[in-house]
């Protein structure tokens, strides 16, 4: 998929604003509303997307000092976004909101002033200035699906769509690492339906392999806000089909997500 890196920052500026409007509507107490997120409200969501803003920023400045404080983190248990959703509670929601809305706006001129192939650390692997937009909208994305989620709203339709898809289909063989899996080798095709009409694709149109079906459900499951058998994806054959089954867009230690009303 070729670069666009001034229309991924506008997918990310997109999907932000209209976070933050549902946001600007909540009252006090929806702030600490339970999301699907096990133990974590609308608040948790939204400083988890601010620290990690300010983290990118930190990468972005001073290499060194993200390293030692990313080190720290990991340091002290994989399960350190939850330590770090809990320290932050106290917070209102105004400051909250604030904290983001300033973090994001920061960013976005930062992404926009750098170049997109800049290399910059991260909690794993080190990536580009392209591929970590790309992640910030990815987790804007699927937190604010948990938060429309809780909420019972709809989630807005963004064109960003397609760089959260085309992340989910390159961490294939990511997600089968990070499960302790072996990469297979035969091949998947991937067809999903854009939300403004046509069809992005990936892989050998000939694959044995196949998966189809709205974009929007394929980017649910690899942000693991759904089972693939919750959604209207056709998947053909076995390499397919145990892919979705741990597919993980996202950096972290692994996990998966289960059908509805699995023990």
């Amino acid at each position: 998929m070729s670069l666009d890196y001034p229309g991924l920052l506008r997918d990310l500026k997109h999907e932000t604003d209209r976070l933050v409007e549902n946001l600007g509507r909540l009252t006090s107490g929806d702030w600490d509303l339970a999301t699907p997120a096990a133990g974590w409200s609308v608040k948790d969501q939204i400083t988890h997307l601010a620290f990690f803003d300010d983290a990118t920023l930190l990468a972005l400045r001073n290499p060194y000092e993200f390293r030692v404080q990313a080190d720290a983190h990991i340091a002290d248990g994989m399960d350190f976004p939850d330590r770090l959703a809990a320290q932050y509670r106290s917070l209102s929601a105004e400051t909250v909101l604030n904290w983001f809305t300033d973090s994001r706006h920061e960013l976005l001129d930062a992404y926009a002033g750098d170049e997109p192939k800049r290399r910059l650390p991260w909690y794993g692997p080190e990536m580009s200035m392209a591929s970590s937009a790309t992640a910030r909208l990815m987790e804007t994305w699927a937190h604010a699906q948990d938060i429309y989620d809780a909420l019972g709203l709809e989630h807005p339709l963004n064109p960003g769509l397609r760089s959260i898809a085309h992340l989910g289909v390159v961490t294939f063989g990511f997600s089968h690492k990070l499960h302790g899996r072996e990469i297979p080798s035969e091949p998947v095709h991937i067809a999903l339906d854009a939300p403004g009409g046509g069809q992005w694709t990936w892989g050998p149109h000939g694959a044995a392999n196949r998966v189809s079906g709205p974009a929007e459900s394929f980017v649910l499951v690899v942000t693991q806000r759904r089972h693939w058998t919750e959604t209207d994806l056709v998947v053909e054959g076995p390499v397919a089909q145990s892919w979705l089954e741990l597919a993980q867009a996202f950096a972290g230690a692994p996990s998966r997500r289960q059908p509805q009303g699995t023990p």
